[in-house]
Formats: structure tokens, C-alpha cells, sequence
């Protein structure tokens, strides 16, 4: 490697959890030249504080693939960073400040802001530390992109609107199908802790906030490209090769095979089980909601979800 690497391409993985997100990232991470790292909006506190396991099985401080990305891009981990990027947050990430980013944006596209200016120093900062883990990650994986599956709108809007050259995924799925399994009851692998359930009407909140968010982002012309999950696993080969092309690099899809797919070892923070998965893995979707979700949770969600539902294409499939 050069004494100065290119800066890393960012792919920012965006959309409503329960969506695919993770699976996308781990077929998106067996292409040469790109690096997945997980949901780095938690990496602070689930990995660098509470010492959980990488996608490689190792806990997150005795990763050799961390170890070096926090010696090049902090010095070595410390909880005083991590401490100081979850008290930064609350303050610049959340959905409630995406109308504030849009027009931060709108001025560093016009090139009219000022940084930083007041408000914006906090931002600079968080998103400053971001860059610096990117890049790092870039270069120990010897990758020019790298995925970051946070997934919440606002850190992508966080992202553009501190200058990050950032191309988003936006990947959405079917209300009712990930209402359905925001209701299941999940234990996560690190600790056998359930993760998190909502109820249906929460979840179409959700899903409508963070959605309306991403399209938000394209409107602001920043590069996005929408995957629905159903089209990823109906035919993987082709919406891989689609957005590959539209990421930028060389497209080769041999740990592809029909409807599996041979999944290496990654280097993931956080996020659902799928990160640990390795070895042959079939490519199915879960209709399952189909048949176990009640037809009045299902009439529920798609009265709160219709207009993002039709435009998606899922009004095909209205109950």
C-alpha cells in the first residue's frame, strides 16, 4: 500500500431493519474490492464498550482486522472515543434532524456553507471520525469501498451533508413482511438477549419515516439506488450485477450458484445473525408473514403504508 491511500468509496446501506440489509452486505462483501464493516452507528457501544463478537467470532478487541483499523484511523480503540461519539449522536444523528441536514447539504452542494458553522461543529466531528474509520478499514482490507449498513436515513444525511462522497442503498422490503418479523421474538447470538419487537403500527411508522427520509436524500441529488429485497432474492446473480455497475466496480459474482451463495468470513460489527453466517447458503425469501401474520395487522399496515407501498410495486400484492 501507498504512504497515501485513496480515500475509501463509501456504500451506506439504508432502510428499515428486517429488510435484508445484512444478507445484501454479505453478498455484497464476497466482491473483490469491497469491505463490509457491519452497522458502524453501533460500533461504539456494542463493540469498543461492551466488547461483542465480530462477524469472525472473535470478540471485537481481539479482532487482528479492528485492532489495525482503530491503530490507523484513532491510534489504538479507547472509550473515551466511543464514549464521546455516543454523547455526539443524540445531538447531529437522529430522524428529527433530517430537515436541518437537508438544507446543510443543499448549502455544501452550493457551496455556500460555512464550516463550521454554528451547529455544525459537533457534526463535523462525528462525521470526521466516521471518515477516519472508513478509510482505515479501506486500507488494512486493501479495499477502494467499503459498506457501512447503519441503515437510519439521518447518519446518511450526516454523511453527504459533511462533504462525505457517499453512494446509498436503499433497500426496502414489503411492510407487512417486515412488520411481521419486528414482531417476532429474536434472541441475538452475543448474548442470547431478545433484540428488539415492535408493534405493527410502530413498525409502519418506522418504515414510512425512514423510507420517506432515503427518497429525501435522492431528491438532494446525492447518488442512490433502491433494491427491493424481494428482487435480490428472486433473482440474486442479476440485482447483484445491477448494483455493482451502479457502485462502480469490477463485477465478478462466482460465489454465486443458482439460489446459493458461498459465504466467506466477515468482519462485521453488529447487526443480525446473518454476519456470522459462513460456508454454502441458500438464498430464500421468508414469506412466512404470509400465512402467520392476522389479516387485521395486515390491513393495519398497508392503510399507514399505502402510498410508499404502491410506489415500490407491492400494491400487486395488496391483502
Amino acid at each position: 500500500m501507498s504512504d497515501s491511500p485513496s480515500p475509501a468509496r463509501v456504500v451506506f446501506l439504508g432502510g428499515l431493519g428486517r429488510s435484508g440489509t445484512t444478507l445484501l452486505e454479505r453478498l455484497l462483501g464476497e466482491v473483490p474490492g469491497i469491505a463490509p464493516l457491519g452497522e458502524v452507528v453501533h460500533l461504539w457501544a456494542r463493540s469498543v464498550l461492551a466488547d461483542e463478537a465480530c462477524g469472525c467470532g472473535a470478540p471485537f478487541g481481539s479482532c487482528p482486522f479492528w485492532e489495525k483499523v482503530g491503530e490507523r484511523a484513532f491510534g489504538g480503540w479507547s472509550a473515551e472515543t466511543a464514549r464521546r461519539m455516543i454523547e455526539l449522536r443524540p445531538r447531529v444523528d437522529r430522524t428529527r434532524r433530517i430537515p436541518t441536514l437537508a438544507r446543510l447539504l443543499a448549502e455544501e452542494q452550493a457551496g455556500t456553507g460555512r464550516w463550521p458553522a454554528s451547529g455544525t461543529a459537533e457534526l463535523v466531528e462525528y462525521v470526521a471520525a466516521h471518515r477516519r474509520l472508513y478509510d482505515a478499514a479501506g486500507e488494512v482490507a486493501d479495499c477502494p469501498v467499503v459498506i457501512d449498513s447503519s441503515k437510519h436515513a439521518s447518519l446518511a444525511f450526516c454523511l453527504a451533508a459533511a462533504g462525505v462522497d457517499v453512494h446509498v442503498v436503499h433497500v426496502v422490503r414489503d411492510p407487512r413482511a417486515v412488520a411481521h418479523s419486528w414482531r417476532r421474538r429474536v434472541a441475538r447470538p452475543e448474548d442470547g438477549h431478545l433484540m428488539t419487537h415492535w408493534s405493527p403500527a410502530r413498525t409502519s411508522l418506522h418504515w414510512l419515516s425512514e423510507n420517506l427520509g432515503l427518497e429525501l436524500l435522492a431528491r438532494r441529488g446525492v447518488p442512490v439506488t433502491r433494491v427491493r429485497y424481494e428482487d435480490l432474492l428472486g433473482d440474486p446473480a442479476d440485482t447483484l450485477r445491477r448494483l455493482v455497475a451502479a457502485i462502480g466496480v469490477p463485477c465478478r459474482l462466482d460465489f454465486l450458484s443458482g439460489g446459493w451463495a458461498e459465504l466467506s468470513t466477515a468482519h462485521t460489527a453488529s447487526g443480525n445473525p446473518v454476519r456470522f453466517t459462513v460456508g454454502r447458503t441458500e438464498l430464500t425469501r421468508d414469506d412466512g408473514w404470509r400465512a402467520a401474520a392476522s389479516s387485521r395487522r395486515l390491513r393495519l399496515v398497508t392503510a399507514l403504508t399505502w402510498p410508499l407501498m404502491i410506489k415500490y410495486g407491492y400494491h400487486r400484492r395488496l391483502a
